[in-house]
């Protein structure tokens, strides 16, 4: 079979998606992006959201995110046994680390490796030129249900929003947006009393890999159909702050 790149960042979701790749796919390449620097990071969600959201997102990740860590150690581990995942890291010899995925050096490493499919977790937004150095499929894996729960944490928003409905994962095609891309498959599931916002990418993640490996499976082959758009508003969340967090714990009961 015809060997695939992965576009991916540093972090343990990226890391599942390898290793659950790995054990039926040849992958040629991981090209694995550096995290933005603080002070970029910051100073581009100031600009976008404003210091009271940010200060409240900072003060959710560092106060109250180690907390939800703890609380769900038990959880974690119950669902990479259900659902055989795998955190390993990936072999060094087989990552390249970039600034940024979208460097004219990995754009001339597509090229080069031409490959079926890429498979996108984490990255920057990718550019017009790196999409179109190969004629390869890019799909990217979304914890949320698109175009409804665009950005991060998408179980979560669809739940803080009581729309367990759409509590999901999404295999999408990907272009110059945010999670804009032509949906290939999505897949429902419903989490336990157990789970809370950091376990939810874990249950997104499990439920998504068989329509990755689908996804890949129809690239290679040259028939990868796209599915309509669920009924609703196309929206692009972000980070919770802390004040919202507590209130919808308190409030609604998600964790």
């Amino acid at each position: 079979m015809h060997g695939i790149v992965l576009l991916v960042d540093d972090s343990d979701l990226s890391r599942i998606i390898h290793n659950a790749l790995a054990r039926e796919f040849r992958i040629d390449a991981v090209v694995r992006e550096a995290k933005v620097s603080r002070s970029t990071f910051l100073r581009k969600r100031l600009k976008r959201l404003g210091w009271r959201t940010v200060t409240g997102q900072i003060l959710f990740a560092k106060c109250i995110v180690p907390l939800l860590k703890l609380e769900s150690t038990r959880r974690r581990a119950d669902i990479f046994r259900q659902y055989g995942l795998d955190e390993a890291p990936i072999p060094k010899e087989r990552v390249i680390d970039v600034r940024s995925v979208n460097e004219a050096q990995n754009v001339a490493l597509l090229q080069k490796l031409s490959p079926k499919v890429i498979v996108v977790n984490g990255t920057r937004i990718l550019e017009w030129r790196l999409l179109h150095a190969t004629n390869a499929v890019f799909l990217n894996n979304h914890v949320g249900i698109t175009p409804l729960y665009r950005g991060v944490h998408g179980g979560y928003w669809a739940l803080a929003s009581g729309d367990l409905e759409h509590f999901g994962a999404t295999i999408h095609k990907v272009d110059t947006g945010i999670d804009t891309g032509d949906i290939v498959a999505q897949a429902l599931t419903k989490p336990a009393d157990a789970d809370n916002f950091c376990t939810y990418p874990l249950l997104q993640i499990a439920i998504s890999i068989p329509l990755l490996k689908q996804a890949i499976r129809d690239a290679v082959a040259g028939n990868v159909e796209t599915m309509p758009a669920p009924a609703g508003d196309s929206k692009l969340w972000s980070h919770p702050t802390a004040f919202r967090y507590v209130t919808n714990r308190i409030t609604h009961g998600i964790r």
